[in-house]
């Protein structure tokens, strides 16, 4: 999902999520890989005798694909109901848990976010249907995402954010600037961009957790590892170094343009050209054709620059899965659902709506990387995407409350955009403050 909300979770929900004792919350203790197996023949069994399930998800593609597979299983209905974006579903979410009263047979949650239920056993564990034997379709960073830095598979990807630099093509060409392949040439164009028009900037950076850690994931800095309630914090690896150093001669230079992403003056800027990269996802595509109409032709994809000159290393950035909640009902026929929608035929339904498939066979077929963007000049974009996809390290690992971590990120890094504070110090007291609140949850937690 492109647009992170840094609200944090409150109240009950909140302390649900990260409660240890998982059973309080409503979570079962007799998850995972101890639960019975359930065969094919179940799963066909429940779609011939039908039912009722309900999907909660911000996801528009799965619209169509509701309405198809009821058409297909005519005695299934599909309620699709919206609880909010990210953080505002999780929310709604957890309460229900708490309650222990109308929890959706079928949630959408990101990959960041996956961890602070599988862990405290809220997901159903999908290998009892077998889910396992379905990694090969997954490119590596999307199957990681759901495996939550466990041993179970606590959902099935449903899209991707393999990360490229967007950058416009007008501008670069203006100046005579080469599209940078490495960060340190990036640095230089970044230079460069200024003393050729001071009123532009190489890319609008205030502070965002999902973009730092993404960055950090590509520049080999593993901060968090997750052994149960065992965690691990460290922002001072050679990765982290990497990463702040160069990010760091950005914001001391002044090189990032002091505009919030997402915003009208963000938009503004990448229209008019004083925003002239954007290093994210591979679902950015349709949030500039419909958001930046008036550059449409002057944007391009570039592969994402390189920390080493020849490296061909990428990282995620944005993406979410489907989840079987353990206290949901009518678990055979959520699973179709789940499987139908992010393995089977809902794929091509979601792929041609627009969305970025976490699917290998896609995104290595002709048909997909020879798509051809009219909004970047025809250009095939998403080979680039494919590539990248294929080049990150599936060895990442997100905090299991990192939705809470995330939450400070503004109030510990952040500072280092606004103040004498450096990138290095910002990761320290955000390292310090995700160790205290780690401990308070009752996690062990080194650093």
């Amino acid at each position: 999902m492109p647009k992170h909300s840094r609200r944090l979770l409150r109240g009950t929900g909140l302390l649900c999520a990260l409660a240890l004792g998982a059973a309080a919350c409503g979570g079962s203790d007799d998850g995972g890989s101890d639960r019975k197996a359930v065969s094919r023949a179940d799963v066909q069994a429940a779609l011939k005798k039908g039912g009722t399930i309900t999907v909660w998800a911000w996801e528009p593609t799965l619209e169509q694909v509701a309405t198809d597979f009821e058409k297909e299983h005519p005695g299934v209905e599909v309620e699709l109901v919206n609880a909010g974006t990210n953080n505002d579903q999780y929310t709604a979410l957890q309460n229900a848990i708490s309650a222990k009263k109308g929890v959706p047979d079928v949630a959408q949650i990101e990959y960041y976010a996956m961890g602070q239920y599988a862990l405290t056993k809220q997901l159903t564990d999908l290998e009892a249907f077998g889910a396992d034997k379905l990694s090969a379709q997954y490119s590596p960073g999307p199957w990681n995402g759901v495996r939550a830095g466990g041993e179970g598979v606590y959902a099935l990807p449903m899209d991707s954010g393999p990360m490229a630099l967007f950058y416009n093509k007008t501008v670069f060409d203006k100046h005579d600037i080469e599209v940078p392949t490495t960060w340190a040439e990036y640095l230089n164009a970044a230079r460069e961009l200024r003393e050729a028009d001071p009123k532009a900037y190489i890319t609008a950076d205030t502070g965002d957790a999902g973009f730092a850690t993404s960055m950090l994931w590509q520049a080999g800095s593993r901060p968090y590892t997750v052994d149960g309630t065992e965690v691990g914090i460290d922002f001072s690896d050679q990765g982290a170094k990497t990463f702040t150093d160069t990010w760091q001669q950005l914001i001391d230079e002044k090189l990032l343009a002091p505009v919030t992403s997402w915003t009208d003056e963000w938009y503004k800027g990448l229209g008019d050209g004083t925003i002239a990269t954007l290093a994210t996802g591979a679902w950015m595509p349709a949030n500039l054709a419909s958001g930046v109409k008036n550059a449409a032709g002057d944007w391009r994809v570039a592969p994402l620059p390189q920390w080493k000159a020849g490296g061909r290393t990428s990282a995620e950035n944005g993406g979410s899965a489907l989840a079987l909640p353990e206290l949901g009902g009518n678990e055979a026929l959520a699973y179709a659902f789940v499987e139908y929608a992010n393995a089977g035929k809902g794929v091509q339904t979601r792929l041609g709506a627009g969305a970025f498939p976490a699917t290998t066979a896609d995104l290595q077929s002709t048909k997909f990387q020879d798509t051809a963007f009219p909004y970047f000049g025809g250009q095939k974009a998403n080979r680039i995407f494919a590539e990248s996809a294929s080049n990150v390290p599936d060895d990442w690992s997100y905090l299991p409350y990192q939705v809470y971590a995330n939450s400070v990120f503004n109030d510990t890094v952040g500072k280092a955009y606004v103040s004498g504070t450096t990138l290095t110090e910002g990761l320290r007291s955000w390292q310090e403050a995700s160790v205290k609140y780690g401990k308070e949850q009752g996690f062990t937690v080194e650093q």
